[in-house]
């Protein structure tokens, strides 16, 4: 054998026992990890009142010996492993709150809990499965602790709070944790970050490169009329019709007026109060609604195209309307360099590695990869004998991710910051 093909064999061999030892260590953490996610799903809190889920991951990261900070943007913990040789600093984050949403699937762990969301009194639920990502990342930290004396740099584990949005009026999620310098001291090289995915199969991983999460704005309007009886509604101007006319409007700027083939864009109104009897036109109607898009010349285009339309609509009909535009995260990019070099870290963490489209969702991840090189991928949840057309959605009542899902993210993130601290030593 000659010596470049015995080293290129040795090389081989090399890389497989490390990744038979990730293997064997994810598998072995699984059980603990399953305990903790189960726990999480049935006492979830939402955005920036994550309180308890926070005292949860900060004793299990002082149990490990980490530096710990907490009070990081209000409710995020941050635990910093140092190695014991010199290398980069890794970032990898998980988001810890959940949503306003009242859990239907029947589960030994079902969530019972009930929060208050914008005054008003919900079921909370671990819809969107940061469940996971805390138990993923929690599992990461006891394993990598573990290897702390040959450990080729540091790892900083960023548990965020408020990735759905802090409530109005409050500050929250990525870009307070940036302003408050939680990529400093020590300064982080690279970040790492998952979303565990209903609508993917269990041992599956998406990436691209690139945008890979839309852009997310806040649509706030207000339509004003004049209040009349419900008789006589030539006797004033009714908000709930213009209303109704504003909201067709928005929908024809997506599917008239910009250029589709170039990139996805969607305006979605989810929510409208009016009125509060049935023969009372009211004053006024309040709308809100999101809006999604992946280039950002068309993002400043359609919040234009928005304030035209429904102040025009309005303004036809008699009455008058405010637009507010508060935008959100931007959209989520990974490094195409980075992530082109970490494709071979992905290939051995999963059973089934697909390049995805970018997706009209959005992550708060995203402005940690403004600051840092950056990649977020996909792991798939989705029970192996479920189609994935009958997969249910996230941000629903009747959302569901297997328990079996997690491993994958757990190699993904050991093999990601394992291998980038060799390839930087």
């Amino acid at each position: 054998m000659n010596r470049i093909l015995f080293f290129g064999v040795l090389l081989a061999l090399t890389l497989s026992a490390k990744t038979q030892d990730v293997n064997k260590l994810a598998r072995e953490i699984e059980p603990k990890m399953i305990e903790w996610r189960h726990y999480f799903h049935q006492n979830p809190e939402l955005s920036n009142r994550e309180f308890n889920t926070a005292k949860r991951i900060e004793q299990h990261l002082r149990d490990l010996g980490l530096e710990v900070q907490t009070g990081v943007a209000y409710t995020g913990v941050v635990g910093v492993l140092k190695g014991g040789k010199p290398g980069p600093v890794v970032g990898i984050r998980a988001d810890i709150d959940g949503l306003p949403v009242t859990e239907r699937v029947d589960l030994p762990y079902k969530s019972e809990a009930i929060g208050e969301y914008n005054g008003e009194k919900t079921g909370v639920m671990h819809a969107c499965g940061h469940d996971t990502h805390i138990s993923v990342v929690m599992a990461v930290a006891e394993i990598l602790s573990g290897m702390k004396k040959d450990l080729r740099g540091t790892v900083k584990f960023i548990f965020q709070p408020a990735e759905e949005g802090p409530p109005r009026g409050e500050e929250g999620g990525a870009p307070l944790m940036v302003k408050e310098g939680v990529l400093k001291n020590p300064d982080v090289d690279v970040m790492f970050g998952m979303h565990i995915k209903s609508t993917m199969h269990v041992g599956s991983i998406g990436y691209k490169t690139g945008g890979i999460m839309a852009a997310a704005d806040r649509l706030y309007i207000t339509v004003n009329g004049k209040q009349s009886h419900g008789s006589r509604p030539w006797s004033g101007v009714d908000p709930i019709t213009v209303s109704s006319q504003i909201i067709y409007g928005l929908q024809t700027i997506v599917s008239r007026q910009v250029e589709l083939t170039k990139e996805a864009a969607v305006i979605s109104i989810g929510k409208i109060e009016a009125g509060v009897r049935y023969n009372i036109i009211p004053e006024k109607v309040e709308m809100v609604g999101t809006i999604r898009t992946l280039d950002e010349e068309m993002q400043k285009d359609i919040h234009q195209k928005i304030e035209k339309t429904a102040k025009l609509i309005a303004e036809s009909a008699g009455a008058t309307a405010d637009v507010e535009i508060t935008q959100g995260a931007p959209v989520t990019y990974n490094d195409p360099e980075l992530t082109t070099m970490m494709v071979p870290s992905f290939a051995k963490s999963c059973e089934n590695l697909e390049v995805v489209n970018a997706s009209t969702g959005a992550e708060d991840f995203a402005f940690f990869a403004l600051e840092v090189p950056s990649i977020y991928f996909w792991v798939g949840g989705c029970p192996k004998d479920v189609a994935l057309k009958d997969a249910v959605d996230h941000h629903t009542p009747d959302f569901y991710v297997d328990d079996a899902g997690m491993i994958t993210g757990v190699k993904a993130f050991l093999n990601l910051t394992l291998d980038y601290m060799k390839m930087k030593k």
